[in-house]
């Protein structure tokens, strides 16, 4: 089995990082690829990024033809739908397998991620994937992306603070990291909590093995079938089939 990883930043240390958890969990027989596209932002952190990040992790998946599954590292499931129709094969976002996962076991779950201004799109996807209830809790540490590899133990005794307050405040049963960029850490937490802690490249990559093992692929009916064909110009010019 090939799963590939994707990264949707640009930052290759992150990329480094996700690929080490994917193929700490995954299967003896599953070969692991992680990729940094070739253009996008360094760090997703708005909208904007969001949206800028979104062809290049397309491209991607348009040019990897190995794969069984694509596991989406993000939290924000950048471009998950447009992914899911561009592939034709199952692609998994972290953010829905964590919650997902999460809400299996325990009534509810809090979200511990990054900057304050990305807590809005975390509810939104709570909305998405109907977990709203399950969901009682987001809790931004405002620690940068791209600062969480600056200083590791400032970075997990911050997190760890978080989750505790969030169990407190919340009475969650379990914690989702809300980063990519906090691959590694739910182990460790989990021991120092006492309740389960989620990260989503972990439970992507092990959701993406059991879908591929049940031999299942997306639906290619309706709103998910693949892109109609038609020109697309400028920078965007090589995505049209």
């Amino acid at each position: 089995m090939h799963l590939t990883v994707i990264n949707p930043n640009t930052t290759a240390s992150m990329t480094a990082l996700i690929e080490a958890e994917a193929r700490r969990v995954a299967g003896p027989d599953t070969v692991i690829t992680a990729r940094t596209p070739s253009m996008g932002p360094a760090s997703i952190e708005s909208h904007y990024d969001e949206a800028l990040a979104v062809p290049g992790l397309l491209q991607v998946i348009r040019e990897d033809q190995q794969a069984d599954a694509f596991v989406l590292a993000c939290f924000g499931d950048p471009g998950l739908d447009a992914a899911r129709e561009a592939a034709s094969r199952p692609v998994i976002g972290i953010a829905e397998a964590a919650m997902k996962t999460a809400s299996l076991l325990g009534r509810s779950f809090s979200v511990v991620t990054t900057m304050s201004r990305t807590v809005g799109r975390a509810w939104d996807l709570t909305r998405t994937y109907g977990l709203e209830r399950q969901c009682v809790g987001v809790h931004a540490c405002d620690i940068p992306v791209l600062e969480l590899e600056a200083d590791q133990d400032r970075t997990y005794a911050v997190i760890l603070a978080f989750a505790k307050n969030a169990l407190a405040a919340d009475g969650s049963d379990a914690i989702v990291l809300g980063c990519a960029g906090m691959a590694g850490l739910p182990e460790l937490l989990t021991e120092q909590l006492g309740v389960p802690v989620v990260d989503g490249v972990a439970a992507g990559t092990l959701l993406a093995e059991s879908l591929v093992r049940l031999g299942l692929r997306p639906s290619t009916h309706g709103e998910l079938a693949p892109p109609p064909p038609k020109a697309y110009t400028g920078v965007l010019q090589g995505f049209g089939r």
